[in-house]
């Protein structure tokens, strides 16, 4: 192999303190595009070149990531310098340096991990990895030679490992067996990227676009922010029912033929189950306009909502209610409800009656994304997603829903939270690009009038 002089960009301030320091455990970032990925190959390929039999280690959450983002960059900034052998995804150093290329997406992926030993390792957006995942990684942080031990982080607020990333790094709370001199954090944020914000200047106008919640933590870096009312976009301020401005929650009217309506299903037996309808207007806001919500055993009704029941229900509706009767209605739901295995499958019940499904993207932060894009008010004080006054199981269970405490950017599972669940499976059906959201609206005619038209309510069950 013929050598070659490694050629390293000038750093920007923040890249040069997280390259300068030499702390054994060191996070880097706390926001989105602040050189991180540069960071982590330009201070993996200088230790590698510098410690002569060291060996590293540089994870991040999938396989298509690690290669995406370090491995193509790498065979280029590498080439004459180190050999790449793609089947151990490895670099391999003249002087014997070993860089190795990992994931970890699941439990498993650990096992090929067990036994092993580095010197230094890095993980790569770390708060996107669980807790048990990083600490099993810090026990292969081990050796008798003389080499620097260290772990590297890169982090976003937000992910599986942000309540731990936070302890150590942001609140500076230490266990037994963990010393705060150990442990350094640099900030950095885009702005800090001039190199980054050259290449795309559009990038920080979509952090800036982004709901307040996720702008603050990825524009920001604020780690404090997932805590609370999971959609705090949300309002449904009876003040404003009659012109939409600045408010979810609008009475009903009637929906004009020329509009498309959808279906969105979460099934429940045990659980409760919800079915909503959505119709769409020519500017691709989309309105809750009537729910079907209950569970398997309702004291109310003294019936149980067994799948033939349900959708026995949703035809007869769809077959009789005036906004619905006579359309071709497409309707999308959990792709759990196509699973055979234990005999007739949902949607095989479901086809009996004469409901058809798409498999919907069950996706969860990128569901709830779309969720929150879709609450999320313009500059004219106008969302795209509406919900009428008579759908009582959303305005019940989605306000209350709370953050997850384990998983940053989801939501706390534990809560009766079917009625989100369906919703994001339709809001995925129809994904669109963040909106900038402001506050100083001038109040417009509204096109409809909210307070004409027939409406009722079709509400199955109260409560479980």
């Amino acid at each position: 192999m013929s050598e070659r002089q490694l050629k390293i960009e000038a750093p920007n301030e923040k890249q040069k303190l997280f390259l300068q320091c030499r702390k054994k455990y060191i996070a880097f970032g706390g926001a989105r595009g602040g050189g991180k990925s540069w960071a982590v190959r330009t201070k993996a390929k200088l230790m590698a070149l510098h410690y002569p039999g060291i060996r590293l280690l540089l994870v991040r959450r999938s396989y298509p990531e690690v290669e995406n983002n370090h491995v193509r960059f790498l065979r280029t900034e590498l080439a004459g310098i180190a050999e790449y052998r793609a089947t151990a995804r490895q670099f391999v150093f003249p002087n014997g340096s070993v860089l190795e290329l990992g994931y970890c997406a699941c439990d498993s992926d650990l096992d090929r991990y067990q036994g092993a030993e580095f010197d230094v390792i890095f993980l790569d957006e770390a708060t996107q990895l669980r807790e048990s995942w990083m600490r099993q990684f810090a026990a292969c942080l081990r050796g008798v030679n003389d080499f620097p031990k260290r772990i590297y982080y890169t982090c976003n607020p937000g992910g599986p490992g942000h309540s731990y990333i936070k302890r150590l790094f942001i609140d500076r709370r230490y266990e037994h067996g963990e010393e705060a001199e150990d442990y350094a954090f640099i900030p950095a944020r885009v702005t800090d990227n001039q190199a980054l914000l050259k290449a795309q200047p559009d990038y920080l106008k979509q952090l800036q676009a982004l709901p307040r919640k996720l702008r603050e933590a990825w524009l920001e870096g604020k780690w404090d922010i997932f805590e609370g009312q999971f959609f705090q976009e949300f309002t449904d301020d009876p003040d404003h029912y009659g012109d939409r401005r600045f408010t979810h929650v609008i009475e009903p009217f009637e929906i004009p033929r020329e509009w498309r309506v959808y279906r969105s299903y979460d099934f429940g037996y045990a659980k409760p189950f919800s079915c909503a309808w959505w119709a769409v207007d020519p500017d691709g806001v989309i309105y809750r306009i009537l729910e079907l919500y209950g569970c398997s055993g309702n004291p109310d009704e003294g019936v149980r909502w067994t799948p033939d029941r349900q959708f026995a229900r949703i035809r007869h509706i769809e077959d009789t209610h005036p906004w619905l009767k006579g359309r071709d209605i497409q309707g999308v739901a959990d792709p759990a409800i196509w699973d055979s295995s234990r005999g007739e499958s949902i949607y095989e019940t479901a086809l009996k009656y004469r409901i058809f499904f798409t498999k919907g993207d069950n996706r969860r932060i990128a569901g709830w994304m779309q969720m929150h894009y879709r609450l999320s008010f313009d500059e004219e004080g106008y969302p795209m997603m509406y919900v009428f006054n008579t759908c009582r199981a959303f305005l019940r269970t989605v306000p209350a829903l709370l953050f997850s405490d384990s998983e940053a950017e989801d939501l706390d599972t534990k809560q009766e939270d079917h009625v989100a669940d369906e919703c994001r499976y339709f809001c995925m059906s129809r994904p669109i690009a963040p909106r900038r959201s402001g506050t100083n609206a001038k109040l417009q005619d509204d096109p409809l009038d909210l307070r004409k038209g027939s409406f009722g309510s079709w509400n199955a069950a109260k409560k479980c």
